[in-house]
């Protein structure tokens, strides 16, 4: 049986990526942090999904931190 109503589809999407990710990283699953942004485990998720993102959009290319820029102008050494 398939869910038609595509919110609701949605959710359940979302609480079985949540219970996977539990479950591989050894986190502690509840089913009452889904959507709850002062969640522990909820905010460790999005961390990763945002990861997983950057990491999609970046590609096969290497990281390669941007070169930093001189904290005060008055540590030049002239």
């Amino acid at each position: 049986m398939s869910i038609e109503n595509p919110v609701i589809r949605k959710v359940f999407d979302d609480l079985d990526k949540f219970l996977d990710y539990c479950r591989f990283e050894g986190k502690v699953f509840n089913e009452a942090d889904l959507y709850k942004s002062d969640a522990p485990m909820w905010q460790a998720y999005q961390k990763y999904q945002n990861y997983l993102r950057a990491k999609a959009r970046n590609g096969d290319r290497p990281f390669t931190p941007r070169p930093r820029k001189p904290r005060f102008e008055n540590n030049r050494g002239n």
